[in-house]
């Protein structure tokens, strides 16, 4: 599995031109809202946190299609769905969605912070930002996961698979906008923190299975 992780970790920075789309569409959702919803009265301190949300969800859809794709197209994944049983499939999925994660989803965060200081948030809901998208996203990539794999074999299946995940993963959003507002008020933001990690723990093993059980379907 550690070699699992660390061939799709190296395959996913190697596609540098995939990761920098992901990047910079990203930043473009970032710097270009702000000049429709303007800059008076704080409006972009109060909305950064959803502008964020919004970006790297649109951001990580994009590069959903990919999950699969390589090992698809050279054959692996079929070998590999043929010739391994149900559990042991469902933990290599949820280990490449992990370094799918770790290449294409963790860059974003680490660049969180500027945009953040850029959409003039007050540096509470900068740290909260990134906590919460630390734990939320993962929840995302592992409901992509099943989406990904009921579209590997088709052509530009990427809309597609953006259509099936965008419905479930609006729980993870809401949490994520939530537990950011709950610092900046001074609340409570345990509550939807834990939520977002229970998220994407739960979604660990319900997506993984399901992305297995697809891949099953789809070679057989």
């Amino acid at each position: 599995m550690i070699s699992l992780f660390l061939r799709d970790l190296r395959l996913g920075f190697r596609a540098g031109d995939r990761l920098a789309g992901s990047l910079v569409f990203f930043l473009a959702v970032i710097t270009i809202t702000p000049f429709a919803l303007g800059t008076e009265n704080g409006i972009l301190a109060h909305t950064g946190a959803g502008m964020i949300w919004i970006a790297a969800l649109l951001a990580i859809l994009l590069g959903l299609e990919q999950l699969f794709a390589s090992d698809h197209a050279d054959g692996s994944l079929e070998i590999m769905v043929r010739e391994t049983d149900f559990p042991a499939l469902a933990g290599m999925v949820a280990v490449k969605c992990l370094a799918h994660w770790a290449s294409h989803v963790l860059p974003l965060i680490i660049i969180t912070p500027l945009l953040a200081v850029f959409l003039q948030m007050e540096p509470e809901m900068i740290g909260a930002t990134a906590l919460s998208l630390l734990l939320g996203t993962p929840a995302i990539i592992f409901i992509g996961a099943a989406g990904a794999a009921l579209t590997v074999s088709l052509p530009r299946g990427g809309v597609l698979t953006a259509i099936i995940t965008l419905p479930l993963v609006i729980p993870v959003v809401i949490f994520g906008v939530t537990a950011i507002h709950a610092f900046h008020t001074g609340q409570n933001a345990a509550q939807p923190l834990l939520f977002l990690s229970g998220l994407s723990l739960f979604f660990a093993v319900i997506g993984s299975a399901a992305a297995a059980a697809a891949l099953k379907y789809m070679v057989e």
